[in-house]
């Protein structure tokens, strides 16, 4: 599982013109999943990301309980390095994928998280205006 966590003033994910998730001062992650994910990956990224110290003061989510928008972005394991088009083969198939970027949503809720998400296999227009700018990758 890999994830791209940004801190951000705000954030929105907007699909057929209608706002489907948006936070502000928190935390954006675009959450990529690959073949040998599983729910405790899931888990573990969730935990990774709720307790970050990548807020002011070095504080997490979890310290300051900031927002959280999750966002599936199965092209984080797209792989350029040979040629000009990526090759998607490390990314999982969506039927894998959804339900543990769901297990990454529902492990952060339960930590106690407010969390907002894009939607699954949805073309998302994903605004963000970046605090810092801070911007992390966490590979698991």
């Amino acid at each position: 599982m890999r994830a791209v966590v940004q801190t951000v003033a705000r954030a929105s994910v907007t699909v057929d013109g209608e706002v489907v998730g948006a936070i502000d001062d928190g935390l954006l992650v675009l959450l990529g999943v690959t073949h040998t994910d599983t729910v405790e990956t899931a888990e573990t990224m969730a935990r990774k990301v709720h307790e970050l110290r990548i807020l002011d003061d070095e504080r997490s989510a979890a310290d300051t309980n900031a927002p959280v928008l999750v966002v599936s972005q199965f092209t984080l394991y797209g792989d350029a390095r040979k040629g000009r088009r990526p090759s998607w083969l490390a990314a999982a198939p969506a039927e894998t994928a959804e339900p543990l970027v769901t297990a990454v949503v529902d492990a952060l809720r339960r930590r106690g998280a407010t969390v907002e998400t894009g939607r699954f296999r949805a073309h998302m227009l994903v605004e963000s205006v970046n605090r810092g700018p801070q911007t992390l990758l966490l590979d698991l």
